[in-house]
């Protein structure tokens, strides 16, 4: 991984937006023709791509590229606390801060450190559509990583919610986490609770029901959040 994690820092410009999609889970559509990793310099997105195949490090069916299991998305994710991913790193290094301000139920400095994201006017995360926004959750909230399992679109009740954050410990506290784009931070909290989305955290003492909202026209984003504790 760290040969990988080389040719990724020599070529930052071309593949960090791939790697920040796929730890995300979103996969990356391409097409690699006669990959190889026998190139002792790999130069090009296809090039490292390729080897990344080759050396078992991404999975390659149907035109798109995954990372294969949990053990490498780890190791993907700590390339992106490296110093030469740049702004992503300084977005990843704060992602401690988001983690405490949700668990303080800090509404305002949760929607500060997502206005703080916004305006670094990174391209592929200016929310053109929803896998934008959700890599700006995926960074925001990559050091939560270290306590909690997050689960992005699981089924749960009456649809599907946008992120849960199963705590790895039993007796911490879950996360549920809805995204709305031109609607409101209320109204994706009462989403959560028509949708019965609570009942895949039924295992823990408490859960926390947080809904950010992101405004288009004023370029704005709301956050709102609550506890639920069992009796």
């Amino acid at each position: 991984m760290n040969e990988i994690a080389d040719c990724i820092e020599h070529n930052v410009d071309e593949v960090r937006e791939d790697i920040v999609k796929l730890v995300s889970g979103i996969p990356i559509e391409t097409e690699l023709t006669g990959y190889s990793a026998a190139e002792q310099q790999l130069k090009t997105r296809g090039d490292i791509l390729s080897a990344m195949v080759v050396y078992g490090f991404l999975s390659y069916y149907n035109g798109y590229l995954k990372i294969p299991n949990h053990e490498l998305m780890e190791k993907y994710q700590k390339v992106l606390s490296r110093d030469s991913m740049g702004e992503i790193k300084e977005i990843v290094d704060s992602s401690k801060m988001m983690l405490e301000a949700t668990l303080a139920m800090d509404e305002r400095k949760v929607a500060e450190l997502l206005e703080t994201v916004h305006d670094r006017e990174i391209p592929f995360l200016d929310y053109n559509d929803e896998n934008s926004l959700s890599c700006v959750i995926t960074l925001c909230y990559l050091y939560a990583r270290k306590d909690y399992h997050i689960v992005r679109e699981e089924k749960s009740g009456k649809g599907y919610c946008d992120y849960l954050f199963y705590p790895r410990k039993n007796k911490g506290t879950a996360i549920i986490l809805e995204l709305k784009v031109n609607n409101t931070a209320e109204y994706a909290i009462r989403q959560i609770k028509q949708k019965n989305y609570i009942q895949k955290a039924a295992e823990f003492d408490s859960v926390l029901l947080v809904g950010i909202a992101y405004d288009k026209v004023q370029k704005v984003h709301g956050c709102l959040i609550e506890k639920i504790e069992r009796e």
